[in-house]
């Protein structure tokens, strides 16, 4: 299966999540702030899920293989990816009501540096970078981060996140 690449826009990853790093906002019910010096605003309000902590991480990915082969989801917590070395290619689907990935709704978005998105719980995803390593700012799950590496290093059971099989590729 050849997957999409799209550009992403806000409503391009709806479906999926949400654009981040957006311009300041026209929309005067947004929190925001700008003077000559500085401006802020609220960018999106993230959700670990009932009971989580939000964690920031730093990620490096490496990975430059066309070929996807697995997908990961988290079931509880959104997770929001900012690339600042370089960018990623972020392969996402949408889950079938059974919590399987829908490989019909598997898409690809360019995220480049000074850009991000924040997946939904249930967003089956995979990470590729094109020739080189992207370092990442994370927010994540507290929890889902200590159910990965246990099973990553140890084969222990996952409890808060699956990783499935698939067989798709990426366009050159």
């Amino acid at each position: 299966m050849l997957i999409d690449v799209r550009e992403l826009t806000a409503e391009s990853i709806r479906s999926y999540g949400w654009l981040l790093c957006n311009a300041f906002p026209e929309d005067s019910t947004i929190p925001s702030f700008q003077n000559a010096e500085t401006s802020f605003w609220q960018e999106h309000i993230f959700d670990p899920g009932g009971g989580g902590q939000t964690e920031l991480l730093s990620v490096v990915y490496r990975n430059t293989r066309r070929t996807i082969t697995s997908l990961e989801v988290h079931r509880f917590t959104q997770q929001a990816v900012i690339p600042l070395t370089g960018s990623i290619t972020q392969v996402v689907s949408s889950s079938l009501a059974d919590g399987s990935p829908d490989i019909g709704s598997l898409l690809a978005f360019r995220v480049l540096v000074g850009g991000g998105i924040c997946m939904r719980p249930g967003c089956w995803h995979a990470t590729r970078v094109d020739s080189r390593e992207a370092h990442c700012l994370m927010l994540t799950r507290r929890s889902t981060t200590a159910d990965l590496i246990a099973h990553l290093t140890t084969g222990s059971l996952l409890s808060e996140t699956e990783i499935v099989p698939i067989h798709a590729i990426l366009p050159a």
